[in-house]
């Protein structure tokens, strides 16, 4: 008859062999980076630990078998649609696989974010997904945790970084918000935005590939940006905040008497707000001035607004950001002897021109109220 398996010893019956604290055996046994001791205390702790066949509890967690099913979401901005739309994808796909979601919504505060990414581990999730860049004091760090938690980012595909990512080119947006319009004929056109900063590169990339294609046509003349001021960004974001810049910046063109026949906002929401000052203006829209947004909101869609945008399946992007943090969750928890392959996912979308109500052909008529 073969010999019995002996039962797991305690933290504290490893303590009392070793002749040290609990807390000591924790540190030691869990590899703890920030403390140092002895390498003879060490080689007692784990010697007691062998003889008395004692297991850390975490390493019964690893196995993610039953255990906790969490995903953490940094999310810069939760008044935007699009941010919203990004969650709905995420959190649709983490439900069908039985995850919940911890939202870190850090309205595009550094500090705020740089917490977050010290309370990551404390929460020991299975994945985390970047809803957008993180900051560029912080891509090191990101690079690291994603040696240890699989990591997605929905990013500008400027960016390169050594982590997964489902991508979108904010230029190519630019560019085909160009060709519709200067199709029409729109040659004196106004591009409204928030503010272009180093740290938001994303909206930069989109308002140079809308340049870029005017400067192909020969009319980057005729194209006047107005951004929201850098200070914007740091107060607390309202939840008509990008409505506002789209609103206030657009009554400024037109006290400027900018020649315009259409206006272009960086995203929906900015578009939203343009489309008001219009509107309070009483310039015929698109008959007078054509405008365009940029992400296809749900407001987009409704018939009162019927704003042309651009298309780039904002929930897919969601969806996918979840099924590529599951793909690396089979690897990286899989038991196996065979190395651990090597791989970086990067998913794009083509994005689509939708053409809805607020563009036509650029105004001719004599009469110019703006």
């Amino acid at each position: 008859m073969g010999r019995k398996k002996s039962a797991a010893g305690t933290s504290a019956q490893v303590a009392s062999l070793a002749g040290v604290s609990q807390s000591t055996v924790s540190m030691i046994l869990n590899h703890k980076s920030n403390v140092s001791f002895s390498k003879e205390t060490i080689e007692k702790v784990e010697t007691a630990a062998r003889k008395l066949n004692y297991v850390l509890p975490q390493k019964r967690v690893r196995s993610r078998k039953k255990g906790e099913r969490l995903l953490v979401v940094f999310c810069p901005n939760l008044t935007n649609p699009y941010y919203v739309m990004l969650l709905q994808g995420i959190e649709s796909r983490a439900r069908e696989q039985g995850f919940g979601l911890f939202v870190c919504n850090t309205q595009r505060d550094l500090k705020m974010e740089e917490r977050y990414l010290r309370m990551v581990r404390s929460l020991k999730p299975q994945g985390v997904i970047y809803t957008c860049n993180p900051g560029s004091g912080f891509l090191g760090a990101v690079e690291r945790l994603s040696r240890e938690i699989p990591i997605a980012i929905i990013n500008n595909q400027n960016e390169k970084m050594k982590v997964d990512a489902v991508e979108l080119d904010n230029a190519k947006l630019g560019r085909i918000m160009a060709r519709h319009l200067l199709k029409l004929g729109h040659h004196q056109v106004a591009y409204i935005a928030p503010p272009l900063t180093l740290r938001q590169k994303q909206r930069s990339k989109r308002v140079e590939g809308f340049l870029a294609e005017y400067e192909k046509a020969g009319w980057k003349e005729g194209v006047t940006v107005k951004a929201a001021k850098e200070e914007a960004d740091r107060k607390m974001p309202d939840i008509d905040s990008e409505y506002q810049i789209g609103y206030q910046l657009t009554k400024e063109l037109l006290a400027e008497k900018e020649k315009v026949t259409a206006i272009v906002g960086l995203n929906d929401m900015i578009a939203f707000g343009i489309l008001d000052a219009l509107y309070e203006a009483k310039i015929k829209v698109p008959q007078e001035v054509s405008v365009m947004g940029c992400d296809n909101t749900l407001f987009a869609r409704m018939s009162k607004v019927d704003l042309t945008t651009i298309e780039h399946f904002v929930v897919f992007k969601g969806r996918d950001a979840c099924d590529i943090i599951m793909k690396k969750m089979e690897s990286h928890y899989r038991e196996t002897s065979q190395p651990e392959p090597i791989s970086t996912y990067h998913v794009e979308y083509e994005p689509r021109l939708i053409v809805r109500g607020t563009t036509a052909n650029a105004y001719t008529g004599k009469k110019n109220k703006h």
